[in-house]
C-alpha cells in the first residue's frame, strides 16, 4: 500500500508539471531560466518553501532539536524577518533592473570580472555544500523510513550510494530538461503535500505520547521535557543567545536576500507586486514551519528516550514509528518531491549562472541564447555528477548535518552579502574593493575555522592534563576557547564592509555609479507590503517572548 501511494503521488506531480509547462519556450533564456516571467504569488511562495524546505532541513534541524530542543527554531523564525526585509527593500532594486541573476546585478554596480567571481562562489556553494547535503539527507531519510538495508540485503553505506544516485538521476531529468517553470509548478503541489504530511508527524507523535489524546501528548511532552522548550541557548549550544544578533541574521540575509537559487524563483514573477506577495506568503508559512522541522525532533527525544545512534536519524525513525503504511508511502512521495525540488532548483540555478554569466565571457562571446541555454544544461549535468559523488561522504560530518551546512556556507555567505550590501548602499566603492573582499573574505573565514579547531583542541588537551573529565565542563571549555562560528561570521562581515569602505575612500570610482531601470515587468510595489511585513515581524518577536 505504501509503495502504491508513493508511486501514485509522484506520477501525479510529474504529470501536472508537464501539463502546466507544455506551452513554455524552454529554448529562450527567459523561458528556461525564469519560466517566461509568468509566475504568480502562490506558485512563487510554494517554490520558495520547497527550494528551502527539503530533507536536509527537515532531517538536519529535527536532529538538532532532538539534541538541543526548541532553540534551533531560530533558523526558521528569523528567516521570516529576513524574507520581509528582502521583499520590501531588496526586491524593488533587483527587479527594476530586469535581472536574471544576482551576479548580473553586481556586474551593473561593479564590473564583469566581479560578476564572474561571484558566479564561481555561488557554484562552489551549490556543488560542494548544498547539493550533496540535499542528496545525502534525502537518502538517509528513505533508507531509515523503509529499512532499505534489510529490505535490499545491502549495507547502510551501499544503500546511501544507491539512493543518492537514483534521486540525482531523476532530478537531472526534471531540472536540466524542464527548466524553472517545471520546477516551480511541481514545487507548488509538493509544498501543499509537504505541509499536510509534515503536520501529520507531530499529530501522530503527540497522540502516541498521549495514548490516543493529542492534548495529553502535548501536556506530557511539555511537563517532562521542560529543558527542551527554552530558546535561550548557552555557550555550549549550537545557537548561543547572542548569535541571533550577529552571524545568524547575516546567514539569513545571505540566504534569502542574495542567494541565486532562492531569488531566481522571485525573478520569474509576472510583476514586482506578485514577487513581494509570494515572498511575504512564504515568510508567514516559514514562521509556522517549526511545527514541522523542530517539534518532531523533541517528540522523537521523548519517544526514543534520547537513545538513537545518530541525532540525524530522529526524524526518519519517528516517521517510521508513527505513520500508518499507506500514509508512509504518501509522505515518502512528498519528501521525495521536496528533495527533488531543492536539488532541481539548485541545478537550474547552476545552469543559469554558468550559461548566463560565465559561458559568454569565457567560452563563446558571440553565443546565441539557445547555445547559452544548452551550455548551461550540460554544466548542470556536470555539477550534478560532482554532487552525487560527494554526497555519501557527508555521513562523516562531526557536528551533525545542519551545523555542517551552516559552517561550510559561512565562508561564502559573509563576503557575498558584504559585496551586495555595499553595492546597494554606496556609489563610489570600486570593483577592486569587491574583488578583494570576495577572495580575502573566503580565506579569512577558512583561517578562522582552522584557528577555532586548533584553539579548541589545545584547550581540551590542557583540560585532560588537569584531570578534567566531566562532559559538561569540557563542553564549556571547548565553547570558550574560541568565538562561536556565528560570531566569527558577524565579526568578518564588519571587517569586509570596512575593507571596502576604506578602499572606496582611498581609491574611489572615477565614474560614479548611477542605478538604471529596465522595465521588463510591472515594478509597482505591493501597497500592503509594509503592513504585512510588520505583522509577520511582530509574530516572530512574540514567539520569542512566549518561550
Amino acid at each position: 500500500m505504501g509503495i502504491i501511494s508513493f508511486i501514485g503521488f509522484t506520477l501525479l506531480v510529474a504529470g501536472y508539471a508537464w501539463w502546466k509547462t507544455r506551452g513554455t519556450d524552454e529554448k529562450s533564456a527567459d523561458g528556461y531560466y525564469l519560466g517566461g516571467r509568468s509566475l504568480g504569488a502562490i506558485t512563487i511562495a510554494g517554490s520558495l518553501l520547497l527550494t528551502n524546505l527539503s530533507a536536509e532541513q527537515i532531517v538536519g534541524l529535527n536532529g538538532q532539536a532532538f539534541s538541543e530542543g526548541i532553540l534551533v527554531m531560530a533558523w526558521e523564525t528569523l528567516a521570516a524577518i529576513a524574507m520581509v526585509i528582502t521583499a520590501i527593500f531588496l526586491l524593488p532594486k533587483y527587479m527594476k533592473k530586469g535581472i536574471t541573476t544576482i551576479p548580473e546585478f553586481i556586474e551593473g554596480r561593479f564590473d564583469e570580472n566581479t560578476k564572474a567571481i561571484l558566479s564561481v562562489l555561488f557554484l562552489i556553494a551549490f556543488s560542494i555544500v548544498l547539493l550533496p547535503t540535499i542528496l545525502y539527507s534525502g537518502s538517509l531519510a528513505f533508507s531509515t523510513m523503509f529499512d532499505l538495508p534489510t529490505l535490499l540485503g545491502m549495507s547502510e553505506g551501499a544503500v546511501i550510494w544507491l539512493c543518492v544516485w537514483s534521486i540525482g538521476l531523476i532530478g537531472i531529468i526534471y531540472a536540466i530538461y524542464g527548466g524553472l517553470k517545471a520546477v516551480a509548478v511541481s514545487d507548488l503541489i509538493n509544498a501543499i503535500g509537504l505541509l499536510v504530511g509534515g503536520l501529520l508527524i507531530p499529530y501522530f507523535g503527540l497522540k502516541l505520547i498521549g495514548d490516543g489524546s493529542m492534548m495529553d501528548g502535548i501536556n506530557t511532552l511539555w511537563t517532562e521535557n521542560q529543558d527542551k522548550f527554552d530558546v535561550t541557548g548557552d555557550a555550549t549550544s549550537s545557537i548561543p543567545a547572542g548569535t541571533i544578533f550577529t552571524g545568524m541574521m547575516i546567514a539569513q540575509m545571505y540566504y534569502w536576500g542574495t542567494n541565486q537559487s532562492i531569488l531566481q524563483r522571485v525573478f520569474g514573477a509576472k510583476s514586482l507586486r506578485e514577487g513581494q506577495k509570494g515572498m511575504m506568503l512564504a515568510a508567514f508559512v516559514k514562521f509556522l514551519i517549526p511545527v514541522i522541522v523542530v517539534l518532531p525532533g523533541i517528540i522523537a527525544w521523548h519517544v526514543f528516550s534520547g537513545d538513537l545512534s545518530s541525532a540525524d536519524q530522529a526524524y526518519p525513525q519517528l516517521v517510521k514509528e508513527v505513520l500508518p503504511p499507506a500514509l508512509l508511502g504518501f509522505f515518502a512521495a512528498v519528501l521525495f518531491g521536496a528533495v527533488l525540488s531543492s536539488f532541481n532548483s539548485l541545478l537550474n540555478s547552476s545552469a543559469t549562472l554558468f550559461g548566463f554569466d560565465l559561458y559568454k565571457k569565457f567560452f563563446k562571446k558571440d553565443a546565441s541564447e539557445h547555445q547559452a541555454v544548452k551550455a548551461g544544461k550540460l554544466f548542470g549535468l556536470l555539477i550534478a555528477v560532482i554532487s552525487m559523488t560527494i554526497a555519501p561522504f557527508i555521513a562523516n560530518a562531526p557536528d551533525g548535518l545542519f551545523d555542517y551546512i551552516q559552517q561550510a556556507l559561512g565562508s561564502l555567505s559573509v563576503p557575498i552579502l558584504a559585496v551586495v550590501v555595499i553595492g546597494i548602499l554606496t556609489k563610489k566603492v570600486p570593483a577592486i574593493g569587491a574583488k578583494i573582499v570576495m577572495i580575502a573574505g573566503v580565506i579569512m573565514y577558512l583561517i578562522s575555522m582552522y584557528l577555532r579547531k586548533q584553539f579548541q583542541e589545545t584547550a581540551l588537551a590542557d583540560a585532560d592534563v588537569n584531570g578534567i573529565t566531566d562532559a559538561a565542563q569540557l563542553a564549556i571549555i571547548k565553547a570558550e576557547a574560541f568565538p562561536h562560528f556565528l560570531h566569527v561570521m558577524g565579526i568578518l562581515f564588519v571587517i569586509n564592509i570596512i575593507i571596502m569602505l576604506v578602499i572606496g575612500m582611498l581609491k574611489p570610482k572615477t565614474n560614479v555609479y548611477v542605478p538604471t531601470t529596465t522595465e521588463v515587468i510591472d515594478t509597482t510595489p505591493w501597497k500592503y507590503a509594509y503592513i504585512v511585513g510588520a505583522l509577520i515581524t511582530l509574530l516572530v518577536l512574540s514567539t520569542y517572548l512566549i518561550f
